[in-house]
């Protein structure tokens, strides 16, 4: 284990774990993405914590990384506000590169080299993650709404409390009051929002 000790490889899995969780956020309803980041997330703060034993931990990186976290999400939630997003890349992009102590305070503890490759493909994920969410919020549906309800569609991920489904072929974010498995035919019994409320289709019904 003393490999995810190394300053380099703890920034690598906090970046990579941040950026599967975003990816997560954005597809919701598979769980794989979800443990994933979960996993990588895990083992990078293990490492985190073991190198703070040994002082070369700069805490003051970690209100920096939680509020540009809190920007993204205020970023995605005002898509009329770009600033917020600019800002919550430099603050991920900073926070992470200076969460390990570099041999003087001004200096990140990762290779420099790393630090600049992962810090514009974060900053690039990022803002591209992000305008694309703003994008789809501001794009106004080209079908009637009211006729999603009773229409029938395909479970794209298993649906309970979350999950994805395609219905006059668009995703939309759904659940339903039983397990329904991925693949399975569904049908709309409700729109919330943007969120439906499904039922899974007996095959006797689709015949």
């Amino acid at each position: 284990m003393d490999i995810v000790l190394d300053p380099n490889i703890v920034y690598l899995l906090l970046a990579g774990g941040l950026v599967l969780a975003v990816l997560a956020i954005f597809n919701p309803g598979t769980g794989i993405l979800e443990v994933v980041a979960l996993f990588v997330l895990f083992a990078a703060g293990w490492g985190i914590f073991t190198l703070a034993d040994q002082a070369l931990i700069n805490w003051w990186s970690f209100p920096i990384i939680l509020a540009g976290l809190a920007l993204l999400v205020l970023a995605i939630r005002k898509p009329s506000q770009p600033a917020y997003l600019i800002v919550s890349i430099v603050c991920i992009v900073l926070g992470s590169a200076y969460l390990v102590r570099g041999e003087v305070w001004y200096l990140p503890g990762v290779n420099p080299y790393l630090a600049i490759t992962v810090s514009v493909l974060s900053a690039g994920f990022f803002w591209l993650a992000g305008n694309k969410v703003m994008e789809a919020r501001s794009v106004r549906p080209t079908h009637d709404l009211e006729a999603l309800v009773g229409a029938l569609g395909e479970a794209k991920s298993e649906v309970h409390s979350e999950g994805t489904v395609q219905v006059f072929g668009e995703l939309w974010s759904a659940h339903s009051d039983e397990p329904i498995p991925e693949g399975a035919q569904v049908r709309v019994v409700a729109r919330e929002g943007f969120a439906l409320k499904v039922e899974a289709v007996q095959k006797s019904e689709s015949a």
